[in-house]
């Protein structure tokens, strides 16, 4: 009998508990974060009143709408929990962050912003930055999803390339140019047809004659002509 009192008062004095606060919180390896101050400050545009409202007149489905509206969230889950002093209860509104994760950042003619692998656009912000590959030049939105991704997803699930790779640059002529993290050399891919086998070829290349001279000997090495690595030195 006990028990069932105490529980039953519990219940009573937690009815009227109102928001004190918000905490946002969010998945440690990931690439970007929105500032926690501009996800509170979408919780509040979704509910104006959230800071002393009742905790079950406010809606987390609402919340949860607006704040995945922003490009760079792909998911946020809403709790609601009761805490208690010496003296009384008080709420806290929490919000967890699941943010989309970024393949490569765009700075082309037409725009500079984030891709990820669905190709799903993700705003560049003074808030974050993300280490990944980096493509510019002369090419449009819809070169950059259904061409380009393509490569760039191959280039990142390849553990030589994506180690190698740090720049995809694209001329006017729609030509592809490679910038490498090792070697003092540029390598020309031509267009992306059949960039798997330019890449072999590539690779072969490193493997049978760079290995055994000097990585900084050769300025281009072109990879534009079928079965062919032409490399001009320096």
């Amino acid at each position: 009998m006990f028990v069932v009192v105490t529980f039953s008062f519990s219940v009573k004095e937690r009815r009227g508990v109102t928001c004190r606060n918000i905490e946002v919180k969010f998945f440690e390896d990931e690439l970007i974060k929105v500032p926690a101050d501009e996800i509170i400050r979408l919780i509040k545009l979704a509910d104006h009143e959230i800071i002393g409202k009742e905790l079950k007149k406010i809606n987390a489905d609402i919340i949860e709408r607006e704040v995945e509206k922003h490009q760079a969230i792909l998911n946020a889950e809403v709790y609601k929990i009761t805490t208690k002093d010496s003296v009384s209860y008080s709420g806290i509104v929490g919000i967890i962050v699941k943010h989309r994760m970024p393949v490569v950042r765009i700075m082309s003619s037409s725009g500079s912003y984030y891709l990820d692998e669905n190709s799903e656009k993700i705003p560049v912000s003074s808030g974050y930055t993300a280490k990944v590959l980096v493509s510019t030049g002369y090419f449009d939105e819809n070169f950059a999803k259904e061409q380009l991704l393509p490569f760039i997803l191959y280039i990142r699930d390849n553990e030589f390339w994506n180690a190698q790779i740090e720049q995809v640059h694209i001329e006017e002529s729609g030509d592809i140019i490679l910038t490498p993290l090792i070697g003092d050399h540029l390598i020309e891919l031509g267009n992306l047809e059949n960039y798997e086998e330019k890449l072999l070829n590539m690779r072969a290349f490193y493997n049978q004659v760079i290995a055994k001279n000097n990585w900084n000997k050769y300025k281009r090495i072109s990879l534009k002509y079928k079965d062919q690595v032409i490399a001009k030195m320096r």
